[in-house]
């Protein structure tokens, strides 16, 4: 299997990170205004898709802020 160019690690990070929580998040807001008994997929999944399209791009642009926040915070 062919890899992803380490030049790419950031976006490919962001990428994962921004799926990953969004997914997580898009459920956790579905479940918590319907209901768990009104959960319907086809909602979550369209929340999750909509909410992802805002956090990529978020992500992409506030993690070099945070990365040099942490490193302040941290060592």
């Amino acid at each position: 299997m062919r890899k992803i160019p380490a030049r790419y690690a950031h976006i490919v990070f962001a990428f994962l990170l921004s799926l990953i929580m969004s997914f997580i998040v898009s459920a956790i807001s579905i479940i918590k205004s319907s209901g768990l008994e009104s959960f319907i997929l086809g909602n979550w999944m369209q929340a999750w898709g909509t909410s992802w399209l805002v956090a990529f791009p978020c992500v992409l642009l506030i993690a070099p802020f945070v990365r040099k926040l942490v490193g302040k915070l941290t060592g």
